[in-house]
């Protein structure tokens, strides 16, 4: 006999860096094709209006004779009276229209492991909608959709933070808040801290989802010039032109250029 199988159920579950920094465990109803409870899912009046099919005698299969050049074979092919059901049915459930289905909401509950990924699709075998008069059930599939953090960007497992430092902070240095999955942190700035220096904050991104290890955060540094200074502002800043230490020699220009030469490339 035929084995229908029910259609799968896609789901679209919205989840924030910090929901998935840990995973989640969700409790849903989702509009469900089950089994007619009018029919016992048969599609059959009171669920026994129905007999099995003289053609096939309940099998669903018959068995055809084909002439061929090297003789008559014979294959097993679907009975074309039942459709490879296996029974007639003489009267049509008149709730679910002899589909042997209807609609109910189904709870579902599941869980959503720590350190998935963005479309990344989770397969739970069984619970999508029943087949039509018998069969199994298809799959629900869980899509995952990960919700765009204000500050933070995702980079696998790790996650980046871009910080835009003042002069004197960077030239300095000195100690800042910077956002992470679980709140605010504060990290040291150390002195002469030059843009596009990236500082590494072990363990401060999201888990694999094998369980092994968790990802960084990483604090890509940016260094904001004034753009409109007042007159003592820009007299101090003139103070130091041409002293040492503010005026980068060659060494210091080759090993900087040196640091930077990965963004170029």
């Amino acid at each position: 006999r035929r084995q229908r199988r029910g259609s799968d159920l896609r789901i679209k579950i919205k989840m924030t860096l910090a929901e998935i920094a840990t995973g989640v465990n969700k409790t849903l109803k989702i509009p469900t094709m089950v089994p007619c409870s009018h029919c016992n899912g048969t599609g059959a009046k009171d669920g026994t209006a129905f007999h099995n099919c003289p053609t096939c005698n309940g099998s669903g299969t018959v068995i055809r004779q084909q002439q061929t050049m090297f003789g008559i074979q014979q294959s097993v092919v679907e009975c074309p009276q039942c459709h490879g059901e296996g029974k007639i049915i003489t009267e049509r459930c008149s709730y679910c229209n002899g589909e042997g289905v209807e609609r109910k909401d189904e709870t579902v509950s599941f869980s959503i492991p720590a350190g998935v990924q963005d479309g990344q699709t989770l397969t739970m075998r069984g619970k999508g909608n029943a087949a039509p008069r018998g069969g199994a059930n298809g799959d629900l599939l869980i899509v995952i959709e990960e919700v765009k953090h204000p500050e933070l960007i995702r980079d696998g497992n790790d996650i980046v933070y871009n910080l835009m430092l003042d002069l004197p902070t960077a030239t300095l240095g000195g100690s800042v808040e910077v956002p992470t999955i679980t709140g605010r942190a504060r990290m040291k700035i150390p002195a002469g801290t030059q843009p596009g220096k990236v500082l590494r904050m072990r363990g401060k991104g999201l888990p694999s989802t094998d369980g092994y290890g968790t990802g960084d955060e990483l604090v890509n540094i940016m260094v904001y010039i004034p753009e409109n200074l007042g007159q003592q502002e820009q007299a101090a800043i003139e103070s130091l032109r041409g002293k040492p230490g503010v005026t980068p020699d060659e060494s210091t220009k080759n090993r900087i250029f040196s640091k930077l030469r990965h963004i170029f490339e």
